[in-house]
């Protein structure tokens, strides 16, 4: 049978190179710089901050998922990411013990949901040092971050110019929040990269739907799925990019019914293809990393040869779903914003945070984006002036992508931290390259301002940059001006102000005074004596008399939104690590709870995570379990009669 050619899109192409080909020198080295800075301002601040409240999990799953091949730690998240931060531990060596009782309690059910947290915690800190440990793990978390910046500059050079890849990496760069969590040992900037890529490759599959095109695009959507659930939407946002080019064709697409079916088809075919490729890959990748780990939850299969084999088969299938069921169960979460507490996620949690977690820079950068736009647009009419001559199905697809999880974020019931926004934040800068191809043609059109507005793309690029430089080492925390200096425990919540990551800082504070013992309230589940030996665990919500005249250290959460705690605001404070956590001199004499001056009554507490302030002191139950792992099947008993309990 005559094999059909394959027939791209007749626009005129780009020429394959590598990533810095053709680019003028100049532009190299600034490249090169710019990653530079990033590394030194990501990685320095990353090597100043204590285990964050995620990493204590995902670190030690992702150790043993290399070491056992066994993925019962931290199912409700994709393994990729916590591969990649475990592989230096293990080609170092690094100390485990898989006789310890965390780790055969996690064998089944649900007891790894506890389980991981107590294994992770003593990986870390007290099997190894957790300060070397977290340096390992962390760096190829920072070279991914690298790369996504990289990636940033090649796209926007394709899409529009150089200089705009220039200034997508400038922007980049210097953006607080890939420079706060971009190496940290989480999800979110691995599925940013993967999904940058995979929205790149479907478009090259579609002006192109070469074999080669085909597999770049599986692979990118499987390196998606494998670093976060959420990675569905991937798919959703394909299919409306397809759509997109049926309802709002592009120029130049064929105008013949018979040629624009078969062009159809083949498209549609292919997509298709590299979904599925992509779910084989995820599938294999599932199958080898829990290839020792026990079958007993499939055991309804039976027990002989053959059933365990398709139990063993199975058991992908069933670590992925678990973990898709375990996201439903918790993606409604209570959240707090601008002061307010509320039951579920709401719309303008993201925007909110947006516009005080950017650099000023950034956001005038968007504002003159689009006023050059909506000129240029009355300027040339249906002329092309944005993107280079054939990336219209590229620059589709940014736009496509970017509103398909802008609308996800803004509908999601899940509003927790800004680091759930960095796919759309990504999309943000990387539309930001037309931008100076726009001024270019509205200089050549003799557009009087157009000079001057190049030069004020340099000025507010470099300003961003000293802003991130000023604003060193303290990015979680980062908030600009917008917040017109009210402090960030009115404003925001969870990892965009502490995440139990400024430990350190309070260690310095206290062998800066001289403290022999100090009360610490952390926003977190571990030990603080890990990283404070002088540290006692502590509630500013309950004072006991014999803590009258300490020092305590308190997170800035848990001042008005985790803890209510606005008490403490009255007696001398000093804010430590940007804002992240505060020390407090408490009175001579506690007042009495609901007295004026005082801590709350019992019935105006607040709780971690949003339970209900009539449980105990939610990390307490954690801290059992983590400080005696066999205190484990007693936690779990508790929690389910919470759970149960509550209304």
């Amino acid at each position: 049978m005559t094999r059909r050619p394959v027939r791209s899109l007749p626009f005129a192409a780009p020429p394959a190179a590598g990533p810095l080909a053709g680019a003028p020198k100049r532009f190299v080295a600034t490249v090169a710089l710019l990653l530079l800075l990033m590394a030194v301002l990501a990685g320095g601040a990353a090597l100043r901050e204590s285990v964050t409240v995620d990493e204590v999990a995902h670190v030690g799953a992702g150790v043993s998922y290399l070491q056992k091949l066994d993925l019962r730690m931290n199912v409700e998240h994709p393994p990729l990411a916590k591969v990649l931060a475990g592989l230096p531990l293990v080609l170092r060596g690094v100390h485990t013990d898989y006789s310890h009782f965390s780790w055969s309690y996690s064998a089944t059910g649900f007891n790894s949901i506890l389980g991981e947290w107590s294994f992770g915690h003593w990986l870390i800190t007290r099997w190894n040092d957790p300060f070397t440990t977290m340096a390992w793990a962390r760096a190829p978390m920072l070279l991914l971050t690298l790369a996504l910046g990289l990636i940033l500059y090649v796209y926007g050079g394709r899409l529009a110019s150089p200089g705009g890849g220039l200034l997508c990496l400038s922007v980049f760069a210097s953006t607080p929040t890939f420079l706060a969590f971009g190496p940290l040992v989480l999800t979110d900037v691995a599925i940013t990269l993967f999904s940058v890529i995979t929205l790149w490759t479907l478009a090259d599959m579609w002006r192109s739907p070469e074999r080669r095109n085909v597999v770049k695009f599986a692979l990118a959507l499987a390196a998606a799925l494998l670093s976060k659930f959420s990675a569905g939407l991937l798919l959703v946002a394909a299919v409306a990019f397809a759509l997109s080019l049926r309802w709002f064709p592009v120029a130049h697409q064929f105008a013949d019914q018979s040629e624009l079916r078969v062009w159809w088809r083949r498209r549609w075919r292919n997509t298709g293809k590299g979904m599925l490729w992509a779910a084989l890959v995820v599938y294999a990748v599932y199958l080898v990393l829990s290839w020792n780990q026990p079958t007993d939850n499939l055991a309804v299969l039976g027990r002989g040869p053959a059933a365990l084999v398709l139990r063993r088969l199975l058991m992908p299938l069933l670590l992925y779903g678990s973990g898709l069921v375990g996201l439903g169960f918790t993606v409604v979460r209570p959240t707090f914003i601008l002061g307010h507490a509320y039951s579920h996620g709401v719309w303008f949690y993201f925007p909110v945070l947006f516009l005080f977690k950017s650099t000023l820079a950034f956001l005038a950068l968007l504002v003159l984006a689009l006023a050059v736009s909506i000129i240029a647009k009355r300027r040339f009419r249906k002329k092309a002036f944005a993107i280079s001559k054939g990336m219209e199905l590229h620059w589709r697809a940014v736009w496509v992508f970017f509103l398909v999880f802008l609308a996800a974020c803004l509908l999601s019931p899940m509003n927790l931290s800004i680091r759930h926004f960095t796919i759309p934040l990504a999309l943000l800068i990387l539309l930001l390259s037309a931008l100076p191809r726009t001024l270019e043609s509205l200089r050549q059109s003799a557009w009087p301002p157009a000079r001057v507005c190049n030069w004020l793309i340099v000025a507010l690029a470099a300003a961003s940059i000293v802003t991130a430089i000023g604003a060193y080492p303290y990015y979680i925390p980062f908030l600009n001006s917008l917040s017109m200096g009210r402090p960030g425990y009115q404003l925001v919540n969870d990892s965009n102000l502490d995440w139990n990551h400024a430990l350190p800082d309070a260690r310095r504070f206290v062998e800066d005074h001289g403290i022999k013992t100090v009360l610490v309230d952390e926003y977190g589940f571990s030990d603080p004596a890990v990283y404070i030996p002088q540290a006692q665990f502590w509630s500013c919500q309950e004072p006991s008399a014999s803590d009258a005249g300490q020092w305590a250290v308190v997170s800035a959460n848990m001042i008005v939104e985790s803890h209510n705690c606005f008490w403490l605001l009255q007696y001398p404070h000093q804010s430590l690590a940007g804002g992240s956590m505060y020390a407090f001199k408490l009175p001579a004499a506690i007042p009495t709870a609901g007295a004026v001056g005082g801590p709350p009554r019992r019935k105006d507490f607040h709780n971690l995570a949003g339970t209900p302030g009539s449980w105990p002191d939610f990390r307490l139950i954690f801290l059992r379990g983590i400080r005696d792992p066999q205190e484990l099947p007693a936690m779990m008993r508790q929690m389910v009669s919470l759970a149960t309990s509550a209304p």
